[in-house]
């Protein structure tokens, strides 16, 4: 997938350097935001192809981000794979039923969710 970017918004520095390297040793472009609000500021400054979202973050959750992305008629489109320790099936469906393209539940195998994102791509690009 050369030139594919991906933001990554997750309050945990350690899961955003972790995702960060696994991403960019795949050749993907790489940002960052530790909240929803730099997450919607980096989505607006420079929309990614994939979008990983942290549900549980301070500030502005995933499912918040969500919304604003549902109603912004630029950003609507934008692959979303929902990451979270949130793992009940109904975590998981209300993840889905808000417009992500996917939802895993944390731990995650980085190597796992850089498939996914390509698959993702593949099924959207």
């Amino acid at each position: 997938m050369p030139d594919m970017s991906v933001l990554v918004v997750d309050d945990d520095p350690v899961i955003r350097r972790m995702l960060q390297l696994s991403y960019e040793s795949e050749g993907f472009r790489v940002t960052t935001a530790a909240d929803g609000i730099e997450g919607l500021e980096a989505l607006r400054t420079s929309p990614p192809d994939v979008l990983i979202l942290d549900i549980m973050m301070p500030k502005l959750d995933g499912m918040k981000v969500m919304r604003e992305l549902n109603a912004d008629d630029e950003l609507r489109g934008t692959p979303v794979i929902l990451l979270s320790a949130k793992a009940t099936s109904l975590d998981i469906e209300l993840g889905l039923k808000a417009g992500a393209a996917d939802y895993v539940t944390k731990p995650c195998d980085p190597i796992e969710l850089v498939e996914r994102v390509r698959s993702l791509l593949a099924k959207t690009g």
